[in-house]
């Protein structure tokens, strides 16, 4: 180490309680919008975390429509992870933009594939190779029809009605009650199928109005990428898909690959997608991955005692220390920071937004969930979620020395089974009702109030 340097002290989420203040806000009067990156805001400082036990589709729709964001992890091959980012864009919007369609010589086999595959209730059918609307099949058409073999011609519906663009909610409405239908077909100048207005999506957007979506209405998702030529790949094929912010997901975030991966895939995709970068701990490295064109910072090495970065190789930084360190240097360039680790409970997202951060991934809480990869099985009257950890790495490519993570070691390993939480739904409002709380007691209407104004102090 370095001679007759002081060992300075560092502190975990643990180590510091919030100092209450004089207050007249309750907390279902605060605001906790926040900034995910530069561009992009959410409803609530939630992330579901990019692991393979955490987030698919599944879990990035729910948490998306609560006002979150998920993180569909990079442990398959990129055909799947693009696939899973397409499931999220295509489960609700303003409209169904390029919409999966069939034509009349398909077989209404293969039209229910399609439909159970992609979980919706209905395809336009096209004529090749005009592309003109010709008609529609619903499940309803099919529903207890068995001749599987048969064409769909012999089962659509030719009463089409359709639009020349897309309409206001209202009169969408108001034609989809006239005609006694669920969807319409929005069709350009020559009659090709455009898009699809449907009475699934118009009702989801009502009932979700806090949920992240972009400015199609789409929900917002991430994904998550390791380093090199591989990174590249996905970033663009997902980015073409609709991603919304690609995750680097490294283990230690200051090193020449990471920076070289960051400024790659943002010379490739300029503008169309946002880069979270990270782990870091220090504000040198979040300056570098900044410089590198990260849009924010994911803050988080061997942030708690548990980790395997700290009791395998003595790395590490308390998480609480390290938000404070990177928050500094990226509030200085109007970058957000996320904090990745040590969130376990509601008491520790609320002190991570006080130093500084204004949001935060979570990983264990949201496992064993009903959203989460797995399934629930049953044992001495207890119900676990299986996943399967022997599939871990096993679709990571390891061709070059830029494409896997020399750094990774397996933190926060999971069993086979984790205990079975129910609803994800029923997490995100206890962190969510802990951070309103705390909010109140300290005086924050809104999230920036939090972060610029509320005292810490250490706990003994």
């Amino acid at each position: 180490m370095k001679r007759n340097s002081v060992i300075r002290e560092a502190l975990g989420f643990d180590d510091v309680l919030l100092v209450p203040s004089e207050t007249q806000i309750k907390p279902e009067d605060v605001i906790t919008r926040t900034r995910l990156t530069r561009e992009i805001e959410l409803s609530i400082p939630i992330i579901a975390a990019g692991l393979d036990y955490v987030t698919e589709s599944q879990m990035a729709i729910t948490i998306a429509q609560l006002g979150g964001i998920g993180v569909i992890h990079d442990n398959m091959p990129l055909g799947k992870q693009v696939e899973e980012v397409r499931r999220v864009k295509r489960a609700e919007g303003n409209m169904v933009a390029n919409p999966i369609t069939v034509s009349p010589e398909s077989s209404v086999a293969e039209a229910f594939d399609l439909m159970s595959t992609y979980r919706i209730s209905g395809l336009p059918v096209i004529e090749q190779p005009s592309q003109k609307v010709v008609g529609i099949i619903t499940h309803r058409d099919i529903r207890f029809f068995e001749d599987y073999a048969k064409p769909v011609s012999e089962l659509m519906s030719t009463n089409v009605i359709t639009v020349s663009h897309a309409l206001p909610q209202d009169e969408a409405k108001k034609l989809l009650h006239q005609h006694r239908i669920e969807k319409l077909v929005v069709v350009d100048e020559q009659g090709r199928c455009a898009g699809l207005i449907t009475v699934k999506d118009i009702e989801k957007l009502a009932r979700f109005p806090h949920a992240a979506r972009d400015m199609y209405g789409r929900l917002r998702v991430g994904a998550a990428v390791s380093l090199g030529k591989d990174a590249l790949d996905r970033a663009g094929a997902m980015a073409d898909a609709g991603l919304d912010v690609v995750f680097v997901d490294v283990a230690h975030g200051h090193s020449r690959e990471a920076v070289t991966t960051v400024s790659m895939i943002r010379q490739q995709r300029s503008s169309n997608v946002q880069i979270v970068a990270g782990n870091v701990v220090t504000a040198d490295a979040a300056r570098s991955l900044i410089d590198a064109g990260a849009d924010a910072i994911k803050v988080g090495i061997g942030a708690t005692a548990c980790s395997a970065t700290r009791s395998q190789a003595g790395i590490g930084m308390p998480q609480l220390t390290a938000v404070l360190d990177v928050v500094e240097q990226c509030d200085m360039q109007g970058v957000p920071v996320i904090v990745d680790g040590a969130i376990r409970t509601p008491a520790h997202l609320a002190k991570a937004i006080a130093a500084g951060a204004e949001s935060a991934m979570i990983s264990d809480m949201f496992a064993g969930t009903d959203e989460a990869p797995g399934v629930v099985m049953y044992q001495d009257a207890q119900a676990y979620k299986v996943v399967n950890p022997a599939a871990k790495a096993q679709h990571r490519p390891t061709t070059t020395s830029l494409v896997h993570d020399p750094f990774r070691l397996d933190e926060d390993a999971v069993d086979t089974s984790v205990p079975y939480r129910g609803s994800v739904k029923h997490m995100v409002d206890q962190l969510v009702g802990g951070l309103k709380t705390a909010m109140a007691y300290t005086g924050s209407r809104d999230i920036t109030a939090m972060r610029e104004n509320v005292e810490l102090i250490k706990a003994k």
